[in-house]
């Protein structure tokens, strides 16, 4: 940090000259707005506003039209005079009722979401400022079409259009987060990331294999974190926020700096959060109460009562999250970008797992935790802007990251306690190209080359002895590569109408080396060497009768490689199982079908409907299996039932996502978001089963009062049930996650919350944030969760910006 500040204070010695600088800021309040695009399209000219709202504009002269515009604004469209006359300052005012909004999730560049034949939603500064998520999960969360399973508190798994974890893709600052070890059981990776550095995140639905690859089947959530921003004029702003909530105790700060001058930019950013054990609510059924809980006293486990049955014990842990970024753009043709990236968070305990207990009534685990997971990233994005016959723009993504877990757990009563520790170093290379052709046509189109090293230990550590030995591990050491060229066409057929279609062939390999678990397991090969190829694409039309209402059509194709975790991993399932290495499966693919439209009507109403049909193909499915001839093995002391994954079923989903916002007299705004969906699947027996990873009827409505300094939301989040019937059978083997119907069986409540949110801005430097969730105090887990959703929550949050 003393380097830093040693380098700030030098660089901000340079008296720098500028040119025309622009303002813009909101209507009524007169804040500055950072972010808001201003672009020529003729010229093919782009700038962003910087903290303090403004931007360098000097380029932009003699320009006949230029487009100010933000999400969430009204658009603001004048000539370079027009702007000299008005004194280059722009007020823009709110906007409740839009179907227009910049998205760069479809192409990796930046596109007016009426230019795309795919549904996508976008979470804004101020959505995340008010609704004020605890973690990235949550974040994702507040946009009312994500459900989140939570298996702990520190986690969330999201699952969209009936798909979650490794069938959905993660992007960073466009840089693919999915790794070769990335699971089908419930993840909890999504949490590295830190919502205060977030400046928006985009959730691009349905396959999109065609730009991101492999795993792109549901969705590809895109966070695109603070961005450094060039200004003429040297400047240093920032954003100090602290947080506290009283459902678990939360402590929260962070703090973030941006900087530049003329060519040089720059942004610092650290958040560290610290939660409590979580106090779920009052009202619902008893089966989720925390009545006892496992204490260690002397190399003993003790089951002792739980003083309050309310407070989850334990489920408490803490996290650290840095950034760094640098920004060096010499002339209008060329821009450099480093950004470093660093999460880890402390050990927490897997919940679910803690309340599994043994027919004596005793608890299966003494201990179940996940070690310290970390993440870092190192980034560095090179763009280029050209007037050659190949290129209009051309982007460089080079990226190194390193990923980091264990998982530690030891049997009620045993001092056998195991860890298993993974590594995955992930390299990537993306070549991503913008041309644009005359008549109104766009191609977009690049070259990608990703590899993983995953590197994977045990270790067995008596707690009486403490003699320490090798242990098996969870994955053999393994390399995981792909390979792949992919290209995009739009063309606009008439003012109303267009089409895209794109083309993507993949290549991609996997060796693993099964030797670290030959003295452990009797595997009946040493090494694996898969290779494959996938060709997946893609056609879209859009037509756009209107500025206020679209239509559009898709069809697309997406896969999914297998990776470490499929091929490779031991681990149980559920109690009486055991998980097997299968190095024979293929790639699964996924056929989609989507139609939507989307229809403002004047100025106070928008409904948006979008209806979507996937068809999973060689889905890989666990399904009993043998080894070496046997159906059963002992596994940690168990006799254990063989399972492996196997491309032996399909899964179908069939769902409707609906968007409604009114606009009604004195300021107010009523929105609703609705999701259903269907999932079935194909089981053992040829028959069919609801699919595991497709939620209950679950959605959001709010009541939203607006004016000038003072945003106020109540709000209900909601979802159906599942009865014991029409749960999935995977799920029906886990009661512990469930409430007790009256025969006895396991089921999934239907639950509604409700909320109230309020933000004030106190002063041009403060901001106040506060709400109070789930007011009625009810008792529920989402389908699937192993850990009860908070209780009573009250959170307040201060926002110093200067």
């Amino acid at each position: 940090m003393l380097r830093t500040g040693l380098l700030l204070l030098f660089l901000f010695q340079f008296n720098t000259a500028f040119g025309q600088v622009l303002s813009v800021r909101e209507a009524g309040s007169e804040i500055p707005m950072e972010f808001v695009s201003i672009a020529s399209p003729k010229a093919k000219l782009m700038v962003h506003t910087n903290a303090q709202g403004e931007a360098d504009i000097s380029s932009f002269k003699g320009q006949e039209k230029i487009d100010i515009r933000i999400f969430g604004y009204i658009p603001v469209s004048k000539s370079y005079s027009q702007l000299e006359s008005a004194g280059f300052q722009v007020f823009l005012e709110h906007s409740e009722i839009t179907l227009q909004q910049a998205v760069v999730s479809a192409t990796k560049w930046s596109q007016s979401r009426q230019e795309i034949p795919a549904r996508i939603t976008t979470i804004t500064t101020e959505e995340r400022n008010l609704l004020n998520p605890q973690t990235a999960a949550d974040l994702l969360g507040i946009s009312g079409e994500v459900f989140v399973q939570k298996s702990q508190q520190g986690g969330g798994s999201p699952m969209i259009r009936g798909f979650s974890t490794n069938r959905l893709l993660y992007t960073v600052d466009g840089v693919r987060m999915n790794t070769a070890i990335f699971r089908s059981g419930n993840l909890h990776n999504v949490i590295s990331l830190d919502p205060f550095a977030t400046e928006s995140t985009e959730v691009f639905f349905g396959p999109g294999s065609i730009i991101y690859g492999s795993d792109a089947i549901g969705a590809v959530m895109g966070f695109q974190t603070l961005q450094a921003q060039i200004a003429e004029k040297k400047y240093l702003s920032g954003n100090v926020t602290l947080r506290t909530s009283t459902a678990n105790k939360e402590k929260t700060g962070h703090v973030h700096l941006k900087y530049g001058i003329k060519k040089w930019a720059g942004v610092t950013s650290l958040s560290s959060h610290n939660f409590d054990d979580l106090k779920m609510g009052s009202h619902g059924p008893e089966e989720f109460l925390r009545q006892t809980y496992v204490v260690t006293e002397n190399n003993q486990d003790l089951l002792v009562e739980n003083p309050n049955p309310k407070i989850q014990v334990p489920s408490g842990y803490n996290q650290l999250n840095l950034m760094q970024k640098i920004r060096f753009a010499p002339n209008q043709k060329w821009d450099f970008q480093y950004g470093f990236h660093y999460s880890e968070t402390s050990t927490f305990s897997r919940y679910d797992r803690l309340i599994r207990f043994r027919p004596n009534g005793q608890p299966r685990s003494a201990e179940w935790k996940y070690g310290p997971q970390s993440w870092m990233m190192n980034h560095l994005k090179i763009s280029y802007t050209s007037d050659s016959k190949a290129f209009d723009q051309v982007t460089l993504n080079l990226a190194l990251q390193k990923f980091g877990e264990s998982r530690i757990d030891r049997n009620f009563n045993d001092p056998i306690r195991r860890t298993r520790t993974e590594e995955v170093m992930a390299y990537s290379v993306n070549l991503d190209f913008l041309k644009t052709f005359p008549k109104n046509a766009k191609l977009f189109y690049g070259l990608e080359l990703i590899q993983n090293d995953v590197l994977s230990t045990g270790q067995d550590e008596n707690i009486r002895s403490g003699e320490i030995s090798v242990g098996p591990a969870r994955y053999p050491d393994a390399t995981w590569k792909s390979y792949a060229a992919y290209g995009s066409y739009q063309k606009k057929l008439t003012a109303k109408s267009l089409i895209q279609a794109g083309l993507r062939y993949n290549y991609f390999g996997l060796k693993a080396d099964f030797s670290n678990n030959l003295d452990f397991y009797p595997f009946p090969f040493e090494q694996s060497n898969n290779r494959e190829g996938a060709l997946t694409a893609s056609t879209g039309w859009v037509y756009t009768p209107a500025p206020d209402w679209t239509v559009h059509v898709n069809a697309s194709t997406g896969f999914r490689a297998p990776n470490v975790d499929d091929i490779g991993k031991v681990f149980d399932s559920e109690p009486g199982t055991v998980m097997v290495p299968n190095p024979d499966i293929t790639a699964e693919y996924a056929y989609n079908l989507e139609a939507n439209v989307g229809k403002v009507f004047g100025d106070w109403m928008m409904i948006d409907l979008t209806g979507y049909y996937t068809h999973l193909d060689n889905a890989l499915v666990r399904r009993a299996y043998t080894l070496n001839g046997m159906d059963s093995i002992l596994y940690d002391g168990e006799m254990s039932k063989v399972l492996a994954l196997q491309n032996a079923a399909f899964v179908r989903i069939l769902g409707l996502q609906a968007a409604l916002e009114i606009k009604l007299p004195m300021n107010l705004t009523f929105s609703s978001r609705l999701n259903l969906q269907k999932g079935t699947e194909e089981t053992d027996d040829g028959s069919q089963s609801p699919t595991r990873h497709a939620p209950p009827t679950f959605g959001v409505s709010r009541l939203e009062y607006r004016k000038e300094k003072l945003t106020v939301q109540l709000f209900s989040e909601y979802s159906g049930g599942f009865s014991f019937e029409q749960l999935p059978l995977e799920e029906r083997g886990k009661p512990e996650l469930y409430a007790i119907d009256a025969n006895g069986n396991p089921y999934s409540p239907s639950w509604a919350t409700l909320n109230l949110k309020g933000m004030y801005q106190a002063h041009k430097l403060l901001t106040i944030s506060a709400g109070f969730e789930n007011i009625t105090d009810i008792r529920f887990r989402t389908y699937s969760s192993g850990i009860a959703a908070p209780g009573r929550n009250f959170i307040l949050s201060l926002m110093a910006n200067f």
